[in-house]
């Protein structure tokens, strides 16, 4: 490793790793991990200081944590679904990061910086579940410490290899911040592909809840279902009125129970009607021909002014 990318990284690698860290737990698409592994490295020879590292990268963690579990304290659920809707990993969002939550409690904040889609929703779901400050410092700076101290530790562990990649990545100049420049764009578009290829798997024909209002005061009895998490449901607890919550990661287990010569109406709360529209896809997967999700989902129903039942 030359000099000069010594020196250069002695002198800036703390405010580098600091900002990239800061970015990465906004949410931004700028990976921090490599940063942290490669400052780890130069810390292990002596060239930065590993505890103002460690000391900067947890900092650089909890203050955009706090700052989204005070937005979702402030706007609850709706932040949530911002957030799913600006995601690259739209489908993590809306299903995965809300079943794991329930399944490990509030302690998978510890965990949640290792999870793609976890790691961006924890904070604000925490907080738009007001789980208490002093308990949600505490879990996030475990994980903060947790997250930081692997990626740095690594970077430690295998210094002498890193050290030659980067020795190698000097030789090539510009042409190596080409290179990564070129795989950081390459990642946002493949993302942003996985995005949009998500989404119109979701297209199908929905059903207006002013249609579905019209069925319900016809006598059509259509089975309406709620498809949300019980996390999502706790923090908007509100439902259409005989609706039945099987919520999607549970849909398998109802199949012999659902009638098939009735019309099935799937509702949820997340952007695109994403988490109903894939509960639809399932059923009819399994033969079942009346299938529509509600169009707007639950929060077209109460814009509407439509009755709702509520805890």
């Amino acid at each position: 490793m030359t000099q000069q990318l010594i020196l250069g990284l002695s002198q800036y690698g703390l405010i580098i790793v600091i900002f990239n860290v800061l970015l990465d737990q906004i949410g931004l698409p700028v990976p921090a991990v490599p940063t942290l592994i490669v400052a780890g490295a130069l810390a292990a020879d002596h060239h930065m200081s590993l505890s103002g590292l460690f000391a900067g990268a947890v900092l650089a963690c909890l203050v955009p944590d706090c700052g989204w579990y005070l937005v979702g304290q402030k706007y609850g659920i709706r932040v949530l679904k911002t957030l799913c809707r600006i995601s690259l990993e739209p489908d993590s969002c809306v299903s995965q990061t809300q079943i794991r939550f329930e399944r490990w409690g509030i302690n998978s904040l510890v965990i949640a910086k290792f999870i793609p889609g976890l790691a961006i929703i924890a904070p604000p779901m925490a907080g738009a579940m007001r789980i208490g400050w002093p308990r949600f410092v505490f879990l996030s700076t475990c994980s903060a410490v947790l997250w930081s101290g692997t990626a740095l530790g690594a970077g430690a562990l295998f210094k002498s290899q890193i050290a030659q990649l980067l020795t190698h990545l000097q030789e090539f100049g510009s042409i190596t911040g080409m290179g990564l420049m070129l795989l950081l764009a390459a990642y946002v578009a493949y993302k942003w592909w996985e995005r949009r290829r998500f989404y119109r798997l979701l297209r199908m024909a929905r059903i207006g809840v002013a249609e579905l209002y019209a069925l319900i005061q016809a006598g059509a009895s259509p089975l309406i279902i709620d498809v949300r998490s019980s996390t999502a449901r706790h923090l908007e607890p509100r439902w259409i009125p005989g609706a039945l919550h099987v919520p999607l990661q549970d849909v398998a287990h109802h199949l012999q129970e659902l009638p098939r010569d009735r019309d099935i109406i799937l509702y949820c709360t997340c952007p695109s009607e994403a988490s109903a529209a894939r509960v639809a896809k399932i059923l009819m997967n399994h033969g079942f021909k009346r299938v529509r999700p509600v169009s707007g989902g639950l929060d077209a129903w109460v814009a509407a002014g439509y009755a709702v039942a509520q805890a």
